[in-house]
């Protein structure tokens, strides 16, 4: 199991975070995303293969200064 905003999801052995937001509808184009509080890239998703216990966040990104 894993902890996606607060919901208690399964973790398949090989989920990856890309694969996590397509299977729960998430329009990943427009959010931020961290695993286990760090930040994740859009370019790394794919490649951020997920844990039982791990805990995953999306976010709106805040642009400006």
């Amino acid at each position: 199991m894993l902890t996606f905003n607060e919901f208690t999801l399964p973790c398949s052995e090989g989920l990856t975070l890309a694969a996590l937001l397509v299977a729960q509808g998430v329009q990943a184009e427009k959010v931020a995303t961290a695993v286990n509080g760090a930040f994740v890239s859009r370019d790394q998703r794919e490649a951020t293969v997920l844990n039982p216990g791990d805990t995953v966040l999306t976010f709106q990104a805040i642009v400006g200064g």
